[in-house]
């Protein structure tokens, strides 16, 4: 039951090849860049993992995070709603040069496609997007008079994520919008690493408190002091640092 992992590399030495993998997040908040950045240290070293599905809100931004992992050219297909952020520079560059796969997903289809996948949903409707080239190929059909557009289900080998504090157990509470997608997101995976700022013993966090349930959680490393993208934006970091 003791779900706590010693150390980044050990967390996610289990993503393979070819896998779908969720990283939560809106913009920086509630990203897990101590995560991302230990599984392209394993690239890196070892050539491994490639070939990704990442499912997250946005493309990244700069040079850390999710667009280093784009930059390192781990990723094969990005499904998201936002390919153009702040600073989409490396996987705008990337796309354009035709290195990686892009499937758009409107914002709100897009946690919808996550939950239903958490939640053993196949598929759904909704209006969003009918008429638009993203319904193309999808099927259509009416309710009381108006069209929808089914949209299938979302679900991964990993998903990557922060939240603020979690028990030995895998209980996971968040710090305020790092909520975001990070809650479905562990719903819908196989398996579920997350990044805490703090390790804490079951019984200390409020079971009123607990957003997501160690049930979806199936490792928890301590990140004390994690980085926030914005702030490693305004640096001008880039991570690697060898890759500048």
């Amino acid at each position: 039951m003791d779900k706590t992992i010693a150390s980044l590399r050990d967390a996610v030495a289990g993503v393979g090849d070819g896998a779908t993998v969720m990283i939560g997040g809106f913009g920086g908040s509630g990203a897990p860049i101590e995560l991302i950045h230990a599984l392209i240290d394993r690239y890196v070293a070892t050539g491994h993992p490639k070939d990704l599905t990442v499912v997250n809100n946005n493309a990244g931004n700069g040079h850390v995070g999710l667009a280093a992992l784009i930059g390192q050219g781990m990723v094969k297909k990005l499904i998201c709603s936002f390919p153009r952020s702040a600073d989409p520079r490396v996987f705008t560059d990337l796309y354009l040069a035709g290195g990686i796969e892009l499937e758009l997903v409107p914002q709100g289809t897009l946690a919808e496609r996550i939950r239903a996948g958490g939640a053993g949903i196949p598929a759904f409707y909704t209006p969003t997007s009918f008429g638009t080239d993203l319904a193309k190929g999808k099927p259509v059909e009416e309710f009381d008079g108006r069209p929808y557009v089914r949209e299938r289900w979302l679900k991964a080998d990993f998903a990557l994520v922060k939240a603020l504090r979690g028990d030995r157990l895998g209980n996971l509470i968040y710090n305020k919008a790092a909520r975001n997608f990070n809650p479905v997101m562990c719903m819908a995976a196989a398996v579920t690493i997350a990044q805490v700022s703090q390790i804490v013993e079951p019984g200390a966090i409020d079971p009123e408190h607990v957003v997501t349930p160690g049930i979806f959680v199936q490792g928890v490393v301590e990140v004390p002091d994690p980085a926030q993208e914005e702030e490693l934006n305004r640096a001008d970091a880039h991570y690697p640092e060898v890759s500048r």
